[in-house]
């Protein structure tokens, strides 16, 4: 299994642990109807979602599609780990800045949410570029 692989499935089990810390967080009496509350289930979907489900995703591609002939390469390495970096630091500040925006509203947690949203974007257009010539037909 790849470096690269490795590092997206790992995090996508430490994104799912702290999404269901999140699911469970929402359910509290705590977090009970109110602005707080209502950031937090974005912020659950987003966990799971980008943090679980497309990284789990990412990861297994990265390794399981075929490595075209006769470089038998995963692809480009700086892409590869760009969007990881990139997947990770936008959900990171997705998650940070969603709640932020509900309880201290301003123009620096707006654009945190929209760096967040970019660099997401980002991801996955490096994602895309580096997988795409590896789904080619023969």
């Amino acid at each position: 299994m790849p470096p690269l692989t490795r590092w997206f499935l790992r995090t996508a089990l430490a994104w799912l642990v702290l999404a269901m810390l999140a699911g469970v967080a929402i359910t509290l009496p705590t977090f009970g109807p109110g602005a707080l509350h209502a950031a937090l289930q974005p912020v659950w979907v987003h966990l799971l979602m980008v943090g679980w489900v497309t990284q789990m995703i990412f990861g297994v591609a990265w390794w399981m599609f075929p490595r075209p002939a006769p470089a038998r390469s995963f692809g480009n390495p700086v892409l590869g780990w760009s969007a990881y970096a990139a997947l990770n630091a936008g959900l990171l500040l997705r998650a940070l800045s969603e709640p932020a925006l509900a309880t201290a509203p301003g123009p620096g947690v707006r654009a945190a949410l929209v760096a967040s949203a970019a660099l997401q974007f980002l991801a996955t257009l490096a994602f895309a570029a580096t997988i795409w010539p590896r789904t080619r037909g023969t």
